[in-house]
């Protein structure tokens, strides 16, 4: 998932430093490198939990989607590289292949979120520390609507597709999506306040709070783009101040519990 957001942010704010070429170059070896490590390890991690693991029916979590989210990513940021691409193949290719990232992630989350919800209505609330990772429910949720906005943005490069239709079909699919991934922020948020009010020690896992909420400012931003609606990019606004206070009050504690070597104390 790093190597493809760093390729993607390459391209998109590089260009003027490096150059297009370069980053368009950079972007792509990244990307590469960042899918292939992504479809292994999605494929990877569920094979060793079926053949390595004994998992009990209170065990589920939602850090099982790390692993199945990591496609989404590459489905995100590779539309970014089509226009790029010469008239042809290459370009349908590579638009089709994202696609098709797009399903293995979200086909994956579909098999995993009936089993956290249900680990949490039979066996009650996570343990304190692992509360945040609750966020990283919406990873998936706003990340496929990011690529759909930009597999949208794509589809107009080839051919045959009308660019009012991939917009509507991202906007029909982007729509409900944030709309669950909104009502999951607040009960998450919840189970957030109140474990916080019972003490929820610093962890790790607070970094939770950060990436899963950026997702949703990126979906929420290409619904904007894509509809104009001024309420969606105030939705976005909103989540990104949520998010910038999030990154700094976790920055702040990561920093203090490593000034203070009790980071990773037992």
């Amino acid at each position: 998932m790093a190597l493809s957001a760093v390729g993607a942010a390459t391209l998109s704010v590089g260009a003027e430093v490096i150059g297009i070429r370069a980053a368009v170059a950079v972007d792509a070896v990244l990307w590469a490198a960042g899918t292939f490590t992504a479809l292994l390890t999605a494929a990877g991690i569920p094979a060793l939990m079926v053949l390595r693991h004994r998992i009990g029916p209170g065990d589920a979590s939602p850090v099982w989607l790390l692993p199945v989210v990591a496609p989404m990513v590459s489905a995100a940021t590779g539309p970014a590289l089509v226009p790029h691409l010469p008239p042809g193949q290459g370009r349908e290719a590579l638009l089709l292949g994202c696609l098709a990232l797009a399903g293995v992630s979200l086909l994956g989350t579909f098999l995993m979120l009936p089993l956290i919800f249900d680990r949490l209505v039979r066996h009650g609330p996570l343990p304190a520390a692992l509360t945040p990772a609750l966020f990283l429910v919406l990873g998936p949720l706003g990340q496929s609507t990011t690529a759909a906005g930009g597999l949208a943005d794509a589809a107009t490069y080839t051919a045959g597709v009308p660019e009012a239709a991939a917009r509507f079909a991202s906007v029909a699919y982007g729509v409900p999506v944030m709309g669950f991934a909104l009502l999951w922020l607040a009960s998450a948020a919840a189970m957030v306040v109140r474990t916080v009010r019972r003490g929820m020690p610093f962890a790790m896992t607070w970094w939770g709070f950060t990436f899963p909420v950026g997702t949703c400012v990126t979906g929420a931003a290409a619904l904007a783009r894509h509809t104009g609606l001024h309420a969606l990019g105030w939705l976005a606004a909103g989540l990104y101040a949520a998010l910038v206070a999030a990154w700094a009050l976790v920055a702040a504690r990561t920093a203090l519990g490593l000034a203070r070597g009790t980071l990773l104390a037992p």
